[in-house]
């Protein structure tokens, strides 16, 4: 990368608190930028927080409070966190501030002119006993692509679509529960289904996450409607066209102009031209999964449409779950940032190293207080944190003296591959292999101060023991220089420990192979601390007591239950005869052999008939990181219309095999004669392993 380049976050949505899901798009983002920065790319970073939309509209009139004071009260929470976790923007803004409303204006005027916007009359749900209109969060009813329960602008509960105003079901009002009435209403639309060419062109050309790429080249193949862009609110950015009063542009639409607004107002308390990244630079944005389709299908076409550069690259994380299970703020299964990890005492860079290298930026990240407290005692505090203490202590207490002879070759030569290893994953947004690879480099020099155990040469072959503490002070220094944008404030304490008195982000990471130059170390203490059982076991009970707590209201919100009914009862199937049952095969196996298979909840984005094949299907089906065809025979229980938006369970590293001339990349799940479809009874990420 040598082009300037803006890195931005997606914004936090100021109608609730930071919880650790949160922090898989920013830490992530902030260690890209700040590696990238130490090898001297010119980088701007940037964020802020979404402020508009009808949640935020809900949760005022119920306080009794404007929506600005609920967007600027979780504006300040999300900075505080965000500083107290290392996460640096070079600017975060509101997108409710005066320079995002007049952004987004001159966008929609642009599209406008240009013939990408029209009026539409829709069916709109009206509450009677409110005497409004209901746009997304004010209204509640059925999804009518999976038939789950929904709300106004998004399948919550079922397959996760977004909906266009008029599209749900049984609508009731969110606010009272009265039925909703569909009344007319003008609005704008998009024309989205015009950049359909334009996506499918620029789409394999996206650099970032191929869960992303993959995604969305998916959704664009097989349906680009034209999308809603106004909503008939009194909060958001007014809607720029001649007899739109009282409309204002749905939230899907100045948030990520957000990204643009924010980058001037840097730029002007800089003096620096905003215009060198978004039009000449490079564009990284860093999201979570489930906004891949409005970064990668609805932003690039707006960005265009109004004659801007879209994304270059798009980093999307997979979803966080806790202890295997899905994270929920209303089961309380949830870790708050501040009130379950800060307020504990616990430093932010363990948090820090946690979430960059569990595993693979698109994987599923599962968070339990178990395998952290692992992590931190046998990975930093028995690795890194035994290797740079034993050496400055030895130097330091038994050595005396720092010494002068020249570092051998062979060290030189392992930190120059570090660094190499490094920066390459880095770049290729792998920041599990880069701080792999910078734990790889005090497992090094671990090994290596273990087998020439100077402790023992100090009282046989002072000179050999000078030799081996040079090249292992020469190892911690590159340590430190190279762990700083994953843990700053340790590589910081790590840097002072060997005598510096700046800071370790002012140099740059080749800093590593300049020979160590200080002639006296500063004072030596532990670098880490470990995590105590009965620190974790209290941090695991606060975690159960929110749980069963939630559990608790929820039992007492939904009243005594009655005793489970028999659902083949109620379901009208009758049980199955003796006769009819199939025997349970004696065929044997070993749990080993179970384990063999690869278990995904997929997703269904497309789904055509084979021709002159009665019984095929042909999925094409989202499984997180691409999308996978699959080829089934389940034409005759299935249509096509059917299968589009379920969550079907896939068995994702089969043998491909052919069908009909059809490539099958993968099965799935189906039961008895009627091929009864096995889906996840709760909403789950595509990708989620099943076990």
């Amino acid at each position: 990368m040598n082009k300037p380049t803006v890195v931005t976050c997606g914004l936090p949505y100021t109608n609730g608190l930071c919880h650790l899901g949160h922090l898989r798009t920013y830490i992530p983002g902030d260690f890209y930028v700040r590696y990238l920065r130490r090898l001297g790319e010119d980088i701007v970073f940037i964020c802020g927080s979404d402020n508009h939309g009808t949640p935020i509209v809900v949760s005022a009139e119920a306080e009794g409070v404007s929506p600005r004071t609920i967007s600027e009260r979780y504006h300040k929470h999300f900075d505080e966190i965000f500083k107290a976790t290392g996460v640096r923007f070079d600017r975060f803004g509101m997108t409710d501030d005066p320079a995002n409303h007049a952004r987004t204006t001159q966008i929609l005027k642009a599209l406008i002119e240009k013939g990408y916007v029209y009026e539409k009359v829709i069916q709109q749900s009206y509450c009677p006993k409110c005497g409004r209109f209901l746009p997304d969060r004010y209204v509640e009813g059925t999804c009518p692509y999976c038939g789950k329960h929904a709300r106004g602008d998004e399948c919550d509960q079922g397959c996760g679509r977004h909906l266009e105003p008029g599209e749900i079901l049984d609508p009731v009002c969110a606010t009272c529960g009265t039925k909703a009435e569909l009344r007319e209403q003008k609005h704008y639309y998009f024309k989205l289904s015009a950049f359909r060419d334009y996506l499918l062109e620029y789409l394999p050309t996206l650099k970032g996450t191929v869960n992303a790429r993959n995604y969305a080249i998916g959704w664009v193949e097989n349906e680009l409607m034209d999308w809603c862009i106004t909503r008939m609110l009194d909060w958001g950015v007014a809607f720029p066209a001649e007899g739109a009063d009282g409309l204002v542009c749905y939230v899907w639409v100045d948030a990520p102009i957000g990204y643009m607004s924010f980058t001037e107002e840097w730029a002007a308390a800089n003096n620096a031209d905003w215009k060198k990244y978004w039009m000449e630079g490079d564009r990284v944005h860093f999201i979570g999964s489930d906004i891949i389709y409005h970064h990668c299908v609805f932003w690039p076409a707006m960005l265009h449409g109004a004659g801007y550069e879209p994304p270059s690259a798009v980093v999307a994380s997979g979803m966080v779950t806790i202890d295997g299970e899905k994270f929920s703020k209303s089961r309380g299964n949830v870790v708050w940032t501040k009130e379950d990890y800060l307020d504990k005492g616990l430093p932010a860079d363990y948090l820090r190293y946690y979430l960059l290298d569990y595993t693979s930026h698109t994987r599923e990240l599962d968070f339990s207080w178990k395998e952290f407290q692992a992590r931190i005692n046998n990975e930093l505090v028995n690795t890194f944190g035994n290797f740079a203490n034993r050496t400055l202590n030895l130097i330091k207490n038994k050595l005396g003296h720092i010494p002068e002879c020249a570092v051998e070759a062979p060290v030189f030569e392992e930190i120059s591959k570090s660094l190499a290893a490094i920066e390459e994953a880095v770049r290729a947004f792998e920041f599990k292999a880069a701080v792999d690879n910078i734990l790889l480099l005090a497992s090094y020099g671990n090994s290596y101060i273990s087998n020439e155990a100077p402790w023992k040469l100090l009282k046989t072959d002072v000179p050999r023991a000078e030799q081996v503490l040079r090249n292992c002070l020469q190892i911690v220094k590159a340590c430190a220089l190279v762990m700083q944008p994953a843990m700053p404030d340790f590589a910081q304490k790590l840097w002072e420990m060997l005598g510096y008195q700046d800071t370790v982000e002012a140099h740059p990471v080749s800093d590593a192979m300049v020979p160590f130059e200080n002639t006296v170390l500063g004072d030596v203490k532990p670098l880490f601390a470990r995590i105590e059982d009965a620190q974790r076991e209290e941090l695991e009970a606060v975690l159960a007591k929110r749980a069963k707590e939630a559990k608790e209201a929820s039992a007492k919100s939904e009243g005594k239950s009655e005793g489970k009914k028999d659902e083949k009862k109620n379901s009208g199937e009758k049980p199955m005869t003796e006769e009819e049952f199939e025997p349970i095969s004696t065929d044997i196996v070993t749990i080993d052999d179970v384990a063999k298979f690869d278990l995904r909840v997929g997703e269904v984005v497309k789904c055509e008939k084979v021709e002159k094949a009665d019984r095929l299907l042909r999925l094409q089906v989202d499984i997180g990181c691409e999308v996978r065809q699959i080829v089934s025979s389940i034409a005759k229980e299935y249509t096509p219309e059917e299968m589009v938006g379920k969550k079907i369970i896939v068995i994702v590293n089969l043998k491909p095999a052919k069908f009909r001339g059809e490539e099958s990349n993968g099965m799935l799940f189906a039961a008895g004669e009627s091929a009864s479809l096995l889906i996840p009874l709760r909403d789950v990420p595509n990708g989620t392993k099943v076990h």
